[in-house]
């Protein structure tokens, strides 16, 4: 057994002083626990021999509780409700009503489907923590097949070898102006009409296919884009449209909730498409927990 593991007690001396420090009375706290007052007076003797340390004074008034002894019982008490209610979590976990999922998301993620999932989700099982992290496509897919995630929402350049994937979301992307661009007027745009407008764009390696999909849409265009900054997350993207610095692709969905220092206009001809997906690792058996989860996110009206 490992050393950390080698107690020098049992779980019944815990439960035999528990009940003596309780009713400092070994009669009494005998018949409570069903046993002969002498076997609980040698369990207890032999509790305070293996500590090392008095736990009671006995005298013909009584017994009481040392001060060693008053802190341990103090301690005891949470110790065995937490083990009293193993049995019970266990089931739980088992059935999927008690756990941890470790969730990653994409600023798209969060504009769009999760909200609602994960609102729906805690009214399901509020004993499941979901633990979120915002997080690039790439870092995603790398720590899912690591298995440290639970599942993730990314928007993936190709197959994902190792990983199961479920689409919850396809748009065209239109494109976010400061609200004071000369074609912040005009319902409609086409990227040749941004030739000469700068935009705000992301790390290539943060998501190589979105990133080139936007490339080859402004090459369809016959339009050499200008890329005035690379930056992550997307919110540091509108802040820098908002204080004028150039313009940024977004999905119709996810512009529902921009400030009004910025415009959104759709786009008509070439444009980068999103794609986003839910995907976890392809294993079996999928914890409890994670499958009630991605059974929530994968079902119908989850995209």
């Amino acid at each position: 057994m490992p050393a950390e593991y080698q107690i020098p007690f049992e779980l019944r001396h815990l439960i035999y002083f528990r009940e003596v420090g309780r009713q400092l009375h070994f009669r009494r706290a005998a018949e409570t626990l069903a046993i002969a007052q002498p076997a609980l007076s040698r369990s207890i003797a032999q509790f305070e021999s293996l500590l090392a340390t008095p736990l009671l004074t006995r005298s013909r008034r009584g017994v009481a509780l040392t001060s060693a002894g008053a802190a341990l019982l103090a301690r005891i008490e949470p110790l065995l409700k937490q083990l009293s209610h193993l049995p019970e979590e266990a089931r739980a976990a088992a059935s999927g009503e008690r756990g941890h999922v470790r969730i990653a998301f994409t600023g798209l993620a969060m504009a769009t489907v999760l909200p609602g999932i994960l609102r729906e989700f805690h009214r399901r099982h509020p004993g499941i923590r979901l633990e979120l992290n915002e997080s690039p496509t790439s870092s995603q897919v790398a720590a899912l097949s690591a298995g440290e995630l639970g599942c993730g929402f990314f928007h993936p350049d190709a197959v994902t070898p190792g990983l199961c994937t479920h689409l919850l979301l396809r748009e065209r992307n239109g494109v976010v102006l400061p609200g004071e661009h000369p074609l912040a007027g005009q319902a409609t745009l086409r990227l040749r009409d941004l030739a000469t407008t700068p935009f705000v764009l992301f790390p290539r390696v943060n998501n190589p296919g979105f990133y080139d999909r936007t490339l080859a849409a402004f090459a369809r265009a016959g339009v050499t884009p200008r890329i005035a900054e690379e930056v992550w997350p997307r919110a540091n993207a509108i802040g820098l449209v908002r204080a004028g610095l150039g313009a940024t692709f977004m999905c119709p969905s996810e512009a529902r909730h921009l400030p009004a220092e910025v415009m959104f206009r759709p786009l008509e001809g070439p444009a980068p498409e999103s794609r986003l997906v839910v995907g976890w690792k392809n294993e079996e058996p999928i914890e409890p927990s994670l499958a009630a989860f991605l059974q929530l996110a994968t079902g119908p009206g989850a995209g």
